[in-house]
C-alpha cells in the first residue's frame, strides 16, 4: 500500500508533467489560432506549478526530496489536447486525489491533507473549463483570454475575482491574472 510520502512524491511527478504537457499543448493552441484556448493551457500550467511546490513543501518537511521524472508530452491537435487534458484532471478529481486525502487522513498528515485538497479543487475546476472549451472549440479561436490562478493553492477563475479564493479563502489579490 502507497504511503502519504509516495503520493505526495507522485503527485509532486504528476503536477510537474502537467505542467510541461500544458505548456507544449498551449503552444499548440496558439499555432493553431486558437488563442483563448492557448491562455487556458497557460493558467492550468501556472496552477500546477503551484500544486507541484505545495507537494514539494510537504515532502521536504519530512526531509525527502521532491522528485518528478518529466516526461515528453504528446501533442496532437487542439482538439485531442483538451480531451487528453480532461482525461487527466478528470483522473486526479475523481481518483487520485480523493485516494491520496484518504491516505493522508488516515495517517494524519494535516499538510499533505491540505496539500491534495487544495490540488483536487483547482484539477475539479480545470475539467470543468476543458469541457466548456471543448465544445465551444469554434469559438475560441483568436486571441488571448484572462483568467486569474490563486498564487497560494492554484485555484483558476474564468472571471476576475470579486472577494476570495473558493479553496483556500485568501484575498482576491492573491490571484495573478494569465492569458
Amino acid at each position: 500500500m502507497a504511503t502519504t510520502l509516495d503520493n505526495l512524491q507522485a503527485a509532486f511527478n504528476g503536477e510537474s508533467n502537467a505542467r510541461a504537457k500544458y505548456m507544449a499543448f498551449a503552444q499548440k493552441a496558439d499555432a493553431e489560432g486558437f488563442g483563448q484556448v492557448a491562455s487556458l493551457f497557460r493558467a492550468a500550467a501556472a496552477a500546477e506549478t503551484i500544486h507541484a511546490a505545495s507537494h514539494a513543501r510537504v515532502i521536504e518537511r519530512t526531509g525527502a526530496n521532491a522528485v518528478a521524472d518529466i516526461k515528453p508530452a504528446e501533442v496532437k491537435s487542439t482538439a485531442e489536447n483538451l480531451a487528453a487534458a480532461i482525461a487527466g484532471e478528470s483522473y486526479e478529481r475523481d481518483v487520485m486525489y480523493p485516494d491520496f486525502i484518504k491516505q493522508a487522513t488516515t495517517d494524519a498528515d494535516k499538510a499533505a491533507v491540505a496539500s491534495f485538497q487544495y490540488a483536487l479543487a483547482a484539477e475539479a475546476e480545470h475539467a470543468r473549463m476543458y469541457e466548456e472549451a471543448l465544445k465551444d472549440l469554434p469559438n475560441r479561436k483568436g486571441g488571448k483570454r484572462d483568467y486569474w490562478v490563486c498564487q497560494f493553492c492554484g485555484f483558476t477563475l474564468d472571471q476576475a475575482p470579486t472577494d476570495r479564493c473558493p479553496a483556500c479563502h485568501s484575498n482576491k489579490e492573491k490571484f495573478l491574472k494569465v492569458n
